[in-house]
């Protein structure tokens, strides 16, 4: 089912290399979501960080990003920046989850991210989901990857605002780090709202898209 409609979401997942990416990548868009739709089931799986500082921080934050919804949280320890080594184990993860949800959406990092873990999940995506809508997320990093969008989610600037601050509250291992800050998430959800006339907005990346425009 590679389509959306607005009235039809049920379920949602959400793929994540590192604690914190599914919340720099789509946590307004969960906010958005989650908050429209109490009782929406959302499962998330993240590759590293299990057993961590960091897997503890993950939850909080996806509780907070998925308000009121059904969430499931997965956290695995795969290490850090050496995922094209543990091919099969990210595929196990993968077809695992495959196997207890069929998600109306599927959030992961997108294709051309330069970030070797990042681009390492999202190329095992379609070999466990193969038929489903993918919205390829976007993460400011010092590689300077960003690119032209062609999805996009408007944020309301209270959203906007309170995806930075979950965001500070909830990922304290992060805070050292010189490009981990509110002005640079909220100066690229204003970018990415500009490209969409909204006041904010969080940027997607897509393949693939079934039109039901027959639909009533």
């Amino acid at each position: 089912m590679i389509s959306l409609g607005a009235g039809r979401l049920r379920s949602l997942a959400v793929l994540g290399a590192h604690c914190d990416d599914i919340a720099i990548g789509a946590g307004g868009t969960l906010l958005t979501i989650c908050s429209a739709r109490p009782g929406l089931r959302v499962d998330a799986l993240v590759l590293s960080g299990g057993g961590s500082e960091r897997e503890d921080e993950e939850r909080a934050a996806l509780a907070a990003f998925c308000p009121d919804a059904r969430l499931s949280v997965t956290v695995l320890k795969l290490p850090d920046g050496r995922f094209p080594a543990h091919w099969d184990d990210a595929k196990s993860a993968l077809e695992e989850l495959r196997g207890r949800t069929d998600p109306d959406v599927l959030f992961a990092p997108r294709a051309d991210d330069l970030h070797q873990d990042h681009r390492g999940l999202v190329k095992l995506v379609p070999t466990a989901f193969r038929d489903h809508l993918v919205l390829g997320y976007e993460i400011v990093k010092w590689d300077g990857d960003l690119a032209r969008p062609n999805a996009y989610q408007p944020l309301t600037p209270v959203l906007a605002e309170q995806k930075a601050d979950l965001l500070q509250e909830h990922y304290g291992s992060q805070r050292h780090r010189p490009w981990y800050d509110r002005e640079a998430f909220l100066g690229l959800a204003r970018i990415r709202g500009i490209e969409c006339n909204s006041r904010y907005a969080e940027a997607f990346h897509l393949s693939k898209l079934t039109l039901g425009l027959e639909e009533g």
